[in-house]
């Protein structure tokens, strides 16, 4: 029997031997890459991070100490050993295991934390409520894979050190990495820790040849301890944590089991926060992922992965930045992720990575741009969230030529709710002066990225889809900026916004097997709304909208209230993304179950245009036929 086998929760690892620990490290290694490598995720952190998880579930007691992970991809190791190895081959699978801690898989579980630099101010609240309850509960906050570089990190790191006396166990996870290697002046600094171990050597050897000198021996090393910032500050710059009023431990080799339990027992009883400094190798343990020098395996990519919505951004970005000296990339430390790394290797000098600091990204662009240059910022939907503000107050008030590339749109699926990207097309709609294009097919994307990029007066946003790049959709048509796609009559207007322009083509061939006369058109440019778009509208029967954002303030919306505004009494119908957590899920099943596909969208609508009908016929009388 494998000794994970015998593990059923946490307890059960403090009744192992050393060996057996060993052997249970190996053990979850080889889970890790067998699962992984077919179910995709995060492989590469989570290698890095089995004697830290074991470590830490020998030394507290979870559920009673609360542990929060930071990002919460780190967190596979703690599934295995919480009770849910046996379900671990249904990770990200429909219905089984989340990629990221979940509420609802376990009551390890308290945070379901995937966007990075959260974890310290959960664990600041956390342990502050334990406090005021008269609990006597450890939190233990893991920050790792660049998470630290994060700007709300310090918020509340500026906070907890004010509390010296919170319960509180900060183990930074310093691999070096976040989907790349982690830039910026903090992560010089930890390089430093993790390559110049000279101060606590120096240390251990003066204490040691003073403590045998009698009388002058001790008073002296007291003297010399006096200095210790000094050193510190001289020899491996840990100062920066203590300056803040935070003890440190550290650095520790993080894949040295007993030596990061007895930091960690150490850390527990200091009855204050304390930061644990553990130096860690992403992908540790599996020479594939160890020797991938891209992002150590970070997430597991497919052997023959075909040409995708990121790679048209990807190389048509190269073209333009040939053509235009004054266009420049910012990226929040997903350089490969989002498409950039082919601009950064033609032109380094005009490539940024911020580290995982969208609202510094956006901001900063406003900078360039107030400086005469174009910046192109390149995020994955989800993160747009986070620095809608910069885009409001610092891009848009100012009249910036910003362009936003936004990856990722729409219903992302396998890793749930917190990445799907539905909501920016709903957030972006609020921005005064902010152009947003939605392009249906590969084509289309190199097509609205250079008309994009040429406005220089106002910010511009380019959103597209995640994975194959669908087939082009040729217009027959084009009335102002409106593609038209198909015309077979004037019963329904279909407006399919972006990737949902083929679901819309889709939806034209039901309906017109049944008898219906359809329009197809895609904006292209979705805010602000076309006035042929509205123009067109008004010769229908019925209007009717099909995007993958939220329907609330999305696409959908802002039409219907543009067709109000205009005086047009055309019936309206928007589908879209429900205002719900959607589960992971491939994208093809939550469409699916959220009603969003051909085959739903064109029953419905033939339902309410066949009501119309028989409304317009009248209703039957008592006597079976119908009243005039």
């Amino acid at each position: 029997m494998r000794v994970l086998e015998t593990v059923e929760g946490p307890e059960d690892l403090k009744k192992l031997t050393d060996q057996q620990l060993t052997d249970l490290a190996t053990e979850i290694r080889d889970v890790l890459v067998e699962t992984v490598t077919r179910t995709g995720g995060h492989l590469g952190p989570n290698l890095g991070m089995v004697e830290i998880t074991l470590a830490m579930h020998r030394v507290f007691d979870s559920p009673r100490d609360r542990l929060v992970f930071d990002i919460g991809h780190q967190a596979y190791v703690h599934k295995l050993v919480t009770g849910r190895a046996k379900d671990f081959g249904t990770l990200r699978q429909q219905g089984g295991l989340s990629g990221y801690p979940s509420q609802a898989e376990s009551e390890h579980d308290i945070v379901e934390n995937c966007h990075a630099s959260t974890a310290l101010s959960y664990a600041d609240g956390l342990a502050k409520a334990y406090r005021l309850r008269g609990e006597d509960r450890h939190v233990v906050a893991v920050i790792g894979d660049g998470a630290l570089t994060g700007g709300m990190a310090w918020e509340a790191l500026n906070n907890i050190a004010a509390a010296k006396d919170l319960n509180l166990v900060i183990i930074v996870n310093d691999n070096g990495r976040s989907y790349s290697p982690t830039v910026g002046g903090l992560a010089t600094h930890l390089t430093s820790l993790r390559t110049n171990p000279r101060y606590e050597k120096i240390l251990d050897l003066i204490k040691k040849n003073l403590g045998r000198t009698p009388y002058v021996g001790p008073p002296m090393y007291e003297v010399l301890h006096g200095v210790k910032k000094g050193l510190k500050d001289m020899l491996a710059p840990q100062g920066m944590f203590e300056d803040l009023g935070l003890k440190y431990v550290g650095p520790v080799d993080g894949h040295d089991r007993q030596a990061l339990e007895d930091a960690l027992r150490n850390a527990k009883s200091f009855g204050g926060p304390v930061i644990v400094h553990a130096v860690t190798k992403k992908g540790f343990g599996y020479p594939p992922a160890e020797q991938d020098e891209e992002d150590n395996l970070h997430q597991v990519r497919p052997a023959n992965k075909p040409r995708g919505w990121t790679d048209v951004f990807s190389d048509e970005l190269v073209k333009i930045g040939h053509r235009r000296p004054d266009v420049v990339a910012i990226t929040a430390a997903m350089l490969h992720p989002t498409g950039l790394a082919p601009f950064a290797d033609e032109f380094p000098g005009r490539t940024f990575d911020v580290g995982i600091a969208e609202q510094h990204a956006v901001t900063s662009a406003a900078g360039l741009a107030l400086g005469g240059l174009h910046p192109v910022v390149a995020l994955y939907s989800t993160f747009v969230n986070r620095a809608f503000d910069q885009v409001m107050m610092d891009v848009a008030l100012h009249k910036c030529g910003v362009t936003f590339v936004i990856d990722r749109a729409g219903v992302t699926g396998d890793d749930g709710p917190t990445h799907n990207g539905v909501y920016d097309m709903s957030l972006l709609q609020l921005v005064p002066g902010l152009r947003l294009a939605a392009p249906r097919d590969g084509k289309r994307v190199q097509e609205l990225l250079n008309e994009a990029i040429d406005v220089d007066d106002a910010p511009t946003a380019l959103r597209f889809a995640k994975g194959e790049v669908f087939a082009d959709i040729e217009q027959i048509d084009r009335v102002g900026s409106v593609d038209v796609l198909r015309r077979s009559g004037r019963d329904v207007l279909l407006v399919g916004i972006g990737a949902m322009a083929a679901t819309a083509m889709d939806v034209a061939q039901r309906l017109e097997a049944h008898g219906f006369g359809v329009t197809v058109v895609d904006p292209r440019w979705v805010k602000p709304v076309a006035p042929e778009l509205v123009e067109l509208a008004a010769d229908f029967k019925l209007v009717v909208t099909i995007e993958d954002n939220g329907r609330a303030g999305g696409c959908g919306a802002m039409i219907a209230q543009a067709l109000r505004d205009g005086g047009v009494r055309t019936p309206f119908r928007d589908f879209g993304v429900p205002q719900v957590f959607l589960e992971h899920a491939k994208r093809a099943a939550v469409l699916q179950e959220i009603g969003l596909t051909g085959q739903e969208v064109a029953r419905e609508i033939t339902e309410q245009l066949t009501q119309h009908v028989d409304a317009a016929l009248g209703e039957p009388d008592r006597a079976g036929g119908r009243k005039a």
